[in-house]
């Protein structure tokens, strides 16, 4: 899975868990599961299966499953911390007319562009202000 695909997916993550605690707040019946299934149907999509050959050591066995599974999980949380950092910094610049749900949306929009390389090395924020 591309980083930027797996940042897309993150943002599926923050917007569902978002509009979930906004309706616990409301009071309101809500799914956790449903927000659950998501974050786990990405860490399931972006985690390969490791396979450890019956006579590994238990050493070669850890060294195989951090080696396997440590890319993947650098690609997560590196997703994560990007869209939190374009987060924060809106939220630090006090820039409070740019509502979080719409820096999300903006990012998203930037990343799925096929006809532009948008992707994390460039400014995805709504007005392109750094």
């Amino acid at each position: 899975m591309e980083q930027s695909e797996i940042i897309l997916r993150a943002i599926g993550v923050l917007t569902e868990t978002q509009e979930m605690v906004r309706r616990l707040n409301e009071e309101t019946t809500v799914d956790i599961d449903a927000g659950e299934a998501q974050l786990g149907r990405l860490v399931t999509e972006v985690f390969p299966s490791v396979e450890v050959p019956g006579d590994a050591t238990p050493a070669e066995a850890g060294q195989a499953v951090v080696d396997a599974l440590m890319p993947a999980a650098i690609s997560l949380v590196g997703a994560f911390a990007f869209l939190f950092s374009e987060l924060a910094d809106i939220h630090d610049t006090g820039r409070s007319e740019i509502k979080s749900t719409e820096l999300l949306r903006a990012l998203a929009l930037r990343l799925s562009d096929t006809d532009s390389n948008a992707g994390p090395e460039t400014d995805p924020r709504p007005d392109g202000d750094a």
